[in-house]
This record gives C-alpha cells, structure tokens and sequence, in this order.
C-alpha cells in the first residue's frame, strides 16, 4: 500500500510538473541552426520547459514577426532587424542581448583547387552565392566586406543572390557556383566545401537576442539569459561563434 502511495504521489508530481512546462517558440537566424539546437536541448533537460525553433532569413523573420508570427524569442544575425522591431514596440531595449560574433569565410567546392588570397581574387570567379545583400544580414555583410575592398561593382555582376545564408552553402556543396561568401561557422559543417579564406572582424558582425513583448511565456526571457550562460556559450564556441564578455 505505502508504494502504491510513493507511486501515486510521484506520478501526481510529474504531472503538475508537466502542466507547468511551457512551450518556446524561438524564430532565429539560419546560422544558429546547430548550435542553438544544442543549447536548446540542455535548456530543456534544465527546466523542463520545450523550445521549438523556426530557422531562416532574420529578415524573411522579422517581417513574419511584424506580421504577427507568434514568436517568443527572435535570436537576429544583426542589429539592424532588432532595431527595427524596436522601433514598432515589438522589442524592449532592456530585453535584447548582443553577445555573440563570427567571422565571414569565401568558401569553395572540396573538390576545388582554386586559392583566394584576398578579396580581389573573387574576380577570377564566374558565379557568386551569397545571401541576398539588399536585405539579409549575411549577405549585408558580405557586400560590406567587398565596398570596402573597393571590388564590389566588379563582384555584382557574379552574384547569385541566395534566400539565407545555407542556400549559399549548399549553392556552393553542389558545385552550382564556383564560390560563396557565408559564415565561418557555416564553413565548419559542410565537408562539402573548403574554406578559402576567412575574413578578419571587418565589418563587426554582431547577433542580437530578445524575448518579445507580446510573448506570454514567463519561460521566454530565462531561455534568452540561458543562452548567455555557460552550458550555452560552449554550444557556440564549439560551433566556431565568438563569445563577447
């Protein structure tokens, strides 16, 4: 009788655990993909709580959050779109999160022998991904990079404009372009690609994290503080992400 006991309370108590566990709907940057699925696995292993992600374009995201999208969280490859959702009141100063960096890398098909040395040697390329420059913050980045190496007109011509920064990759893993611009980090997933070259940390490029106003998941804004937390910023670090203290 007394373990039937111990056996009812235990199953009455994982109950009202499971009544208290939220759902999190976290839309983020196609970049984060791995990492921030890792992360989210411990977070729920923590809490008990269940995080689900959408995983895109932060632009295509933020324009279906200011449409309505029932987002919790939006974990942007840039300020701009963070401040832009700030801007409408969908964002409060004091929620966001800016923490974690990367780098830009020109990579090449595996089976490629081509060598790039400095941006101008993108002009021996035919075809170019990158992710679309006139609004998704990869291929922001990238354009940026190119101006300032003063290249940029001779590069347009050769670029496919591309939905996100994977399509980019995986442009470049079925050898449909002859190069691409993503990020490092995406560099390190594929073994379908080679990394040509890596660029230095210019332009800054900057990720921005915010729980959003009119989330009603108390559990919401202690997932974006995980993420900060040490569990998390080693998921990021192993993915090739730079931590700022």
């Amino acid at each position: 009788m007394r373990r039937i006991l111990v056996l009812l309370l235990a199953i009455g108590a994982l109950e009202e655990a499971a009544a208290r566990a939220e759902e999190i709907l976290v839309f983020a940057a196609a970049s984060l993909a791995e990492s921030l699925q890792e992360a989210g696995k411990a977070f729920e292993a923590k809490t008990g709580n269940v995080v689900r992600f959408s995983f895109g374009a932060s632009s295509d995201l933020a324009r279906q959050i200011q449409a309505g999208a029932p987002a919790d969280v939006f974990f942007s490859a840039d300020t701009a779109k963070m401040d832009a959702l700030e801007k409408v009141g969908l964002v409060r100063r004091e929620d966001r999160r800016e923490f974690l960096s990367n780098r830009l890398a020109v990579v090449v098909p595996a089976t490629s022998a081509a060598r790039v040395s400095g941006p101008g040697d993108l002009q021996r390329f035919s075809k170019i991904a990158m992710a679309d420059p006139e609004g998704v913050p990869a291929g922001i980045y990238a354009k940026k990079w190119l101006e300032s190496a003063g290249i940029w007109r001779q590069i347009e011509p050769k670029v496919v404009p591309t939905l996100d920064v994977r399509a980019a990759l995986a442009a470049v893993e079925s050898e449909s372009v002859d190069a691409g611009i993503v990020y490092a980090t995406d560099a390190r997933i594929s073994k379908k690609v080679r990394a040509a070259l890596e660029t230095a940390t210019d332009p800054p490029i900057l990720y921005s994290v915010a729980r959003l106003v009119r989330s009603g998941k108390s559990e919401a804004a202690a997932f974006v503080e995980f993420l900060r937390g040490p569990e998390a910023t080693a998921a990021f670090e192993r993915a090739g992400f730079a931590i700022r203290k």
